[in-house]
């Protein structure tokens, strides 16, 4: 906490291997609603994206996410491009939002109004996961904890 019962702006992260979740908060300068805007549009993920792996969207960029929503990103993982679906299953609009694909791991947005500022707290959730000993063995968990990190720091970039 900085001065007065602030919350900081840096992010700080957690990694939960009982919960299978690992995610990190920042306090952002911004409305709910501005941040929002930005995660319910599939055109803008890759602006974000701090496990630079997004290259862009496929489809209607224009179609604003909601839930039940589909939509692709185009992908790539040290330079092998890759195409992946995703479903909006978590969605209270300008407070949450959150995506599976066919792995079933979900990347869940949650925004909490403080003052002028909004708390955006990004969790890489795996304990809905079809295989999660896979997704642990491979490590994601903790690299994943840099990569909330740095969309969280984008993100803050964009809007403030």
């Amino acid at each position: 906490m900085s001065a007065a019962g602030e919350h900081p702006t840096e992010s700080h992260g957690m990694i939960d291997m009982v919960a299978r979740r690992t995610s990190a908060s920042r306090l952002i300068n911004a409305s709910p609603e501005a941040i929002f805007e930005l995660l319910a549009d599939p055109a803008k993920h890759s602006l974000f994206d701090g496990s630079d792996m997004v290259t862009s969207s496929k489809g209607d960029a224009s179609e604003r996410l909601s839930l039940g929503s589909k939509f692709q990103m185009n992908m790539a993982f040290k330079f092998l491009p890759y195409r992946i679906g995703n479903t909006v299953v978590e969605f209270d609009e300008n407070r949450l939002i959150a995506w599976e694909h066919m792995g079933k791991h979900r990347w869940r947005y949650q925004l909490e109004p403080s003052g002028d500022a909004t708390l955006v707290t990004e969790t890489f959730d795996w304990s809905t996961a079809r295989v999660p000993k896979a997704i642990e063995a491979v490590g994601y968990p903790k690299a994943h904890l840099g990569n909330i990190e740095r969309t969280l720091e984008r993100l803050a970039g964009l809007v403030e």
